[in-house]
This record gives structure tokens, sequence and C-alpha cells, in this order.
């Protein structure tokens, strides 16, 4: 019978992480892999690869490890996921394939997750495939989870792939929006060094818009697919936005990541450090926001306009902060931010849930009379973010409202030979939603270039 509970992982004592920016979770040794793995029930049906964005065959890299064969189970995971460092730490998979896992219906789920994890760690110099090339050229827009993604895809397939990249270093979100201490630079680099290895070009510092506009890059590549992510802040409106002291949290999080995190004498791209600071919002932005403040030594609290039972960020992330000391000020919402030149504290009022909204929750809403004022000297908006509209603004793409691009079925864009997937057509998701929909343009991309190629005959 499969053990109830799972193999416990070690993490960082609190009282030691919030001194630095080192990895919280520790990862499992081999013998702890193993002994989870063997929890795996091996399912005829696997839902878990059902719930899988990516279709990663769960079971059979799991059965590798049980087996001690861990260049197997990388090479499983790699079938169908080119990211399995990033994802065995940043995808939220009691939301996904641990959600969907046969044995979590009266046990703990299988912990998946940490299980990729791993194998992706324990993954030594393995050499990339031999890959048959073809003369065809595909243009990639954007570093982050979804170009990577697509780009590898594509490179299998014998494509010559080019991604531009419009920062100084690649990984998007990856390397700038997501703090040290969840997903180590290391990783990311190990990842593209990957990718790299099948093929794919990368060049940096090259702004789509400037260099290239993407009419041009369709004259010169066989196809083009856009994955610039969302980098757009989102702000709430109200008075005192503008004081010295207000950072958006995409904003605070890259200041994070450019800067030496664990030398704070030095630092490339600084940050005003605070003793009092509030972060806005309740997303994991939100939380790794907070996380950070808190490791740059301020009392940090979190507001969020409705209750804890309706936060966004990931469970485990939540329960990170509660331990790393940051409070939760649930059913508040901010509506003044009040000081002079710079934050001095913020006005808000106390809400209450009524009925639910379009979106399945409850709706928030203020209760009159109940201001309060919360003392700070910085605050951050962490309510999301959505695509520059630089893209869309600069091309004849069909986009929404939002600048988000407008895509079909196939993620093909309103431009011939053009397609799009993860932020910029979604707006703000997770980093396993926009690679499960760059492979779908990946296929659909290698679809079109072939049949565009039976109509030249």
């Amino acid at each position: 019978m499969a053990k109830q509970k799972q193999t416990p992982i070690k993490e960082q004592e609190p009282k030691e992480r919030i001194k630095n920016f080192k990895e919280v979770c520790l990862g499992y040794a081999a013998e702890e892999a193993k002994e989870e793995a063997l929890r795996c029930l091996q399912c005829k049906k696997p839902l878990c690869v059902e719930g899988c964005p990516v279709n990663i065959n769960i079971p059979k890299f799991i059965k590798f490890i049980k087996e001690s064969k861990f260049d197997d189970a990388v090479r499983a995971i790699k079938e169908t996921n080119n990211l399995p460092g990033v994802c065995g730490r940043v995808c939220p998979q009691e939301e996904q394939c641990e959600k969907m896992c046969i044995l979590g219906k009266k046990y703990e789920p299988v912990n998946i997750g940490k299980l990729e994890r791993f194998a992706s760690d324990y993954e030594g110099d393995i050499k990339s495939p031999q890959i048959k090339k073809n003369s065809k050229k595909i243009a990639i827009i954007g570093s982050g989870p979804a170009g990577l993604t697509c780009a590898a895809d594509l490179a299998l397939k014998g494509y010559d792939v080019t991604i531009f990249e419009a920062l100084h270093d690649f990984g998007g979100v990856l390397r700038y929006g997501i703090p040290e201490f969840r997903l180590p630079k290391k990783i990311v680099e190990k990842e593209i060094e990957y990718i790299k290895k099948l093929g794919v070009k990368l060049v940096k510092d090259a702004v789509i818009g400037r260099l290239y506009t993407i009419e041009e890059l369709t004259q010169k590549f066989d196809a083009v697919f856009i994955g610039a992510g969302a980098g757009l802040p989102y702000f709430m409106g109200i008075p005192g936005e503008a004081l010295n002291g207000v950072y958006s949290a995409n904003e605070y999080l890259v200041r994070v990541n450019l800067m030496n995190a664990n030398n704070s004498s030095s630092y490339a791209t600084p940050i005003k450090k605070a003793s009092r600071v509030i972060v806005v919002g309740a997303g994991n932005v939100a939380i790794d926001s907070a996380r950070v403040a808190r490791r740059l030594g301020a009392d940090v609290t979190v507001v969020y306009r409705r209750s804890e039972n309706e936060m966004p960020a990931r469970i485990e992330e939540i329960k990170h902060a509660k331990e790393e000391g940051i409070h939760f000020l649930m059913l508040t919402l901010p509506v003044k931010i009040l000081g002079a030149e710079k934050v001095e504290g913020v006005e808000c009022v106390q809400m209450m849930l009524g009925e639910e909204d379009e979106t399945g929750r409850k709706r928030p809403m203020p209760i009159e009379g109940s201001e309060f004022v919360i003392d700070c000297d910085q605050v951050i908006i962490a309510i999301g973010q959505g695509p520059n509209p630089l893209i869309a603004k600069t091309s004849r793409m069909e986009h929404g409202l939002k600048s988000n691009l407008i895509v079909d079925e196939n993620m093909k864009t309103s431009i011939e030979g053009v397609y799009a997937a993860g932020d910029i057509t979604s707006g703000a998701a997770t980093v396993i939603k926009a690679m499960g929909d760059a492979k779908k343009a990946a296929r659909a991309i290698d679809e079109y270039v072939k049949n565009k190629g039976k109509d030249a005959e």
C-alpha cells in the first residue's frame, strides 16, 4: 500500500532565510526522491498527465527515479518539457498534475513538482539529440518561458531559430521577475544553455520596432513567433501613487534581480531600503515582493481587498511568507497614499464580501465609515500587469483593449505567418500556461511552414 503522506522535503529555517537570498527549498536527496517515487501508483490511465499543460509523461519519469535511472528520468521529461528545473520550482502543481493525482483522492498526492526538480537538478552534461536540419528560418521575439519553449520545439524539428531579446540578458520573467530564493539564476542559465545546444541563436539588446518591425521579420523569416510577455504594470489610480517610495512590483523585482542581492553594499540598480512596507495585492508577484522586502530588512504587511480564501498566490508561497514574519491584512483596500513628497502612510477602507462577480469570486464592497491609516515608508503595487502596447501599436495585428494580441485556436495572429503565446496573449498568467500555449504555436508554425513550402512547389 502506498505511503499516505509525502516524503518531507528540507527547507532553510525561516530565521536564517530572511537574512539571505538563497533558495528556500533544499530539494530531495536521491534516497528521498526514490522514497517519494515509490508512492506513485503507475496508473494505467494517468490523469496527472492530462493535468499537465505540456503533457509530461509523469509516471514514466517517476518510474525511472524509482529505479535510480536519473538520467533517463530527465530525458523522459524533456520529451515534452525543455525547462524542467524551472517548472519543478515555479509551476502550481497543486492546481495541475498533483490535483489530478489518483493517490491524492484519498491521501496526499505524489509530490510531482519536487520529483521533477530533483531529476533536473541531478542532470549532468547530457548531450543534445541529433537533429536533422532544414533550411527554414523562424524568428522568436522574447526569451521568456514562451519564447524558449517555442524555440526549443522548433529547433528539435530542424528549424534555424533565432530569438530576439530586448533586454541585456535572456530569460524574461524567469531572470528578472522571480526572486533568487524561488528560482536561482543558475537554473535559468542551465536551461538556456541546453536550448543553445539545440542550435538556437539568441540575440540580446534587440528591440523589435527599433531593430526590425514585425512586417520586416516576416520578409526575412519563414514564420515569426511573439512571446514578449506582459511587462506593463497596472496601478490603482488612487491619489499619491506618484510619491517617492511607490514602486510597481515589476520595477521592484527587476531592480532586486539586477542588484547583487547577497551583498547589500554593492547595488547595480539600487532600491531605497524601507523600514515599513505595504504590498498591495495577493498573487504570486505580491508575495514575491513581500518576501524580498522582508529580506531587505523591512517590516512587511500585505493588504488584500478580499479574504485569504480568495488569494490567488500559491499556498506554499503564502505559508513561507507567514513563516518569515510577513503580516496579512485581509478585506482591506487602499484608497490614498499619504505624504508630501515621499510615502508616509496609506489610508485604507475595510471591505466586506457581497455577491459573486463574473469571475465566480465574491465581490468586495467598502464598509462606510471604516477608514483607517497604516504608517509606512514604502508601497509596492502588485495588482497585475499586461502586455506592453508597443508591439500591438507598431504593427497591424489585431489586439484587445489592453494591448493583448488576439490569436485563434492555433495561436495564429491576424498577420499571415505570425503566431503568439504567453502573457502577451492572455495577460499575466503562469509560466507553464505560457509554455503549453507556446508548444501549440510551435506545432502550428511547423504545419504552416510545411504547407507554405508545398504551395510554392
